[in-house]
Order: C-alpha cells, then sequence, then structure tokens
C-alpha cells in the first residue's frame, strides 16, 4: 500500500497578485509528484482551499488535477478544514464531492445524540478511511466530545483516521495559544492518524494510537511561514516509511536586521551590503527589521529604494517586516493597569501631543483617539456586505475627524 497525505493547501490563500496563484501551483506539483510515484490514493487533511467559495481561475486548475487523477484511477479522500467550513452547510467541497472527483469520509449518523463514524473502504487496498472536519475556532471538539470510538476501535484492518485539529501533546511552544484538544479524544488503534490545520512538519508514533502525522502546508501561508518553513511539502507513506517530499516553488532569501543604535540610512545601506552580490533569480525576499533606531523614524527608512534594488536583481517577491521597530520618539510605558480598557488610556495619555495636531486640546486629542480606536474595533454585522462595511467604517472615521473621507 502506498499513499500521500496532503493537508493545508490554501488553495488562493495569497492576494498579492505575483502570489496568488502559488498555492495552485503547489497542489499541481503535489498532484505530478502523486502520479509519478504510482500511490494507491490520497489523502487531503482539511482546508483544501482557502474559503468555501475560491476563485473560479483557481478553481478551474484544481478541478483539472482532480479529473485527471480519477481517470488514473486515484482516489482522493478528504476531510473539510477550517477554511473549507461553511456555517450555512454549502461550501464547493459538496460540489466536487457530487461530480465524483473525491470522498469526503466524514460520514455517519447520530445515536442517541452520540456520533457514529462509518468507514470508508479504498476498493484497491482494502484501507479503511474515516475522519472528523475541523471548524474555526476549533468548534469541531464537540464531535470528538460525543464520538462513539468502540466500534471505530474494535474495526479490523489497516485504518486511517482523517482530522483537521491541533493536538495538545504535539503543538511546539510557539503554539501554545493555539485552541487545541487533547489526543485522549481521537479513537485508539489507528495505524495512522493524518492530520492538518496547524502548520507544522512531525511525525510521532504514539503508544496506545500509531503513527500521527502532520505534513505542514503545502506552501508557506504568511511571512512568518515562509520565514519559518522556506517551502511547503507532504508525505507520501509506503509501509512503515513515511518521506517528506518537499515542493519548490521559489526560493526564500532571509534577512533579519537589528535596528538599535543605527539610523535610516545606516540600516538602508547594511541591506543593500547584504544583497550586492547576491542572486535573486526566482528569490522571494523576506527582511525583518527588529529595535530602536538611534534617530529618526521608521518611516524613514527608505524602503522604496531597497525594493527597487532589489527588483533590479531579479527578486521575484520582496516583502518585508517592520513592526518591531521602533523610535527614541516612543520609548517603553510600564503600568500596573489590570485591564485593557486601563491599559489603552494609559497608553494614549503617555503619548499625547508627541504628534502635534492643528487646533487640537490634549483633551480633545484623548477623545479623538479613544473615538478612532473604537470605530475601527468595529465588526461587520450579519448579513452586511464586505462594501457597506467598509462605507460604514469610513462615514464613522469621517465622523470623528469631522472630514469628508
Amino acid at each position: 500500500m502506498k499513499f500521500a497525505h496532503l493537508a493545508d493547501c490554501h488553495i488562493g490563500s495569497w492576494r498579492d497578485p505575483k502570489l496568488k496563484d502559488v498555492s495552485t501551483l503547489a497542489f499541481c506539483k503535489a498532484v505530478e509528484k502523486c502520479i509519478r510515484e504510482k500511490v494507491d490514493f490520497i489523502l487531503i487533511a482539511g482546508d483544501l482551499f482557502n474559503t468555501s467559495f475560491p476563485r473560479l481561475d483557481n478553481l478551474k486548475v484544481v478541478v483539472s488535477k482532480f479529473k485527471q487523477l480519477k481517470d488514473m484511477g486515484i482516489p482522493v479522500y478528504i476531510v473539510p478544514g477550517s477554511h473549507d467550513y461553511s456555517p450555512s452547510g454549502k461550501t464547493i467541497l459538496d460540489v466536487l464531492e457530487e461530480a465524483g472527483l473525491f470522498v469526503n469520509v466524514f460520514k455517519g449518523n447520530v445515536e442517541n445524540g452520540k456520533l457514529r463514524l462509518n468507514f470508508t473502504i479504498d476498493k484497491k487496498t482494502g484501507a479503511k478511511i474515516t475522519g472528523i472536519l475541523g471548524k474555526r475556532g476549533a468548534l469541531e471538539k464537540k464531535y470528538y466530545e460525543k464520538l462513539i470510538t468502540e466500534n471505530l476501535e474494535k474495526e479490523k484492518g489497516y485504518k486511517i483516521f482523517l482530522f483537521h485539529s491541533g493536538i495538545d501533546e504535539l503543538k511546539p511552544k510557539e503554539m501554545e495559544n493555539i485552541i487545541s484538544q487533547p489526543l485522549s479524544l481521537l479513537p485508539k488503534g489507528f495505524d495512522y492518524y493524518a492530520g492538518g490545520h496547524v502548520h507544522i512538519v512531525d511525525d510521532k508514533q504514539i503508544e496506545g494510537y500509531g503513527r500521527v502525522v502532520y505534513p505542514g502546508p503545502l506552501f508557506p501561508n504568511s511571512f512568518a511561514e515562509l520565514e519559518k518553513l522556506g517551502r511547503g511539502g507532504f508525505y507520501i507513506v509506503e509501509g512503515n516509511n513515511a518521506s517528506w517530499e518537499p515542493i519548490q516553488i521559489y526560493n526564500v532569501e532571509k534577512l533579519p536586521v537589528g535596528c538599535s543604535h543605527k539610523n535610516p540610512e545606516e540600516i538602508k545601506n547594511e541591506i543593500l551590503s547584504h544583497f550586492k552580490n547576491k542572486e535573486l533569480n526566482d528569490t522571494i525576499v523576506l527582511i525583518r527589521l527588529s529595535g530602536v533606531l538611534e534617530s529618526g523614524r521608521p518611516s524613514d527608512i527608505d524602503f522604496k529604494g531597497i525594493f527597487s534594488f532589489l527588483y533590479d536583481k531579479s527578486a521575484y517577491f520582496v516583502m518585508k517586516s517592520s513592526h518591531a521597530v521602533t523610535s527614541k520618539d516612543f520609548e517603553e510605558i510600564k503600568t500596573d493597569a489590570r485591564n485593557v480598557e486601563d491599559i489603552e488610556s494609559f497608553l494614549v495619555k503617555e503619548h499625547l501631543g508627541q504628534i502635534k495636531l492643528e487646533n487640537l486640546t490634549l483633551e480633545k486629542e484623548e477623545e479623538v483617539i479613544k473615538n478612532l480606536m473604537k470605530v475601527l474595533s468595529a465588526e461587520k454585522q450579519e448579513g452586511e456586505t464586505v462594501p457597506d462595511f467598509e462605507r460604514r467604517v469610513k462615514d464613522e472615521i469621517g465622523r470623528v475627524l469631522e472630514m469628508e473621507l
């Protein structure tokens, strides 16, 4: 038996025009690799798409790859993920399953308030596959709490459990605040637990359970993930061997820049000097800045000139993270406040007057800032369209600032 385990494809996740198709390209490369490796079937442990209704151009390509797999007799088994899921219960996954392009293995029935899952049996290998979908905010936990495990654990044969959840015992330290669930909620005695949702690459054999595997994303979905992972991939499993297969789309070049005791011009020169003799063809460049500037403000750093220099060296895409750069104009404030409102009020008062606003007293400036914070924390209302929401926020900002936007 030989199968592939993918997760967190997040097709359509990148919005920038230069990266909007990168997750689709990664998916195509993964499918082509599965075909070359002659896998018996493919597992997708949630978040095939980044939204329940993806863009048509991405969807067209993905459907063509599923059709290719179907024509070659390579079945695909999935569970929806937190991004695939829709509160309405209607997603594009239902349409694709109805077309026979894959099988959603989250199938079963409710008995006396409990959930009884059924197995989907792969015709060629006899593998018995089931699983539970993922929901936003880890709301799928209620399914596990109501799950009847006896029939699952007593079933004989090679068993695979697909899931899209974080597991407490397997979370790395940097993900300690992510909502997850204890391993004990999963049914015991399966041969392979195909995980998704947390974007980590991990393969552990756990006593009483079996092999619990996370393949990570097919392509990193953020600046931080690109910085940490560099590239995505998936697992190909054959017998007792599980091999992580990298998917290389672009090279990634990272540069951390410490800004303390430097001015904006020195920072620019340091970055240009670092890349002066480097080849950047088909390379995503990541620049992370941190520290307290000796003089000037973060906005004084000539990012336009830096980006122009890097693109002239044929960099494919350049990104920066400068939120951790501060100016001496804004020094660290210590407070004994114990709640968010007190802390916000304290910080606003401490910084009043540092940015000169014409015809505003300190009291009026404080009022304006607090009102703006309130407006900008507004959430989209039920049934409100995005354009209407944006228009409402814009009108509220104009009212606070007493100006027409």
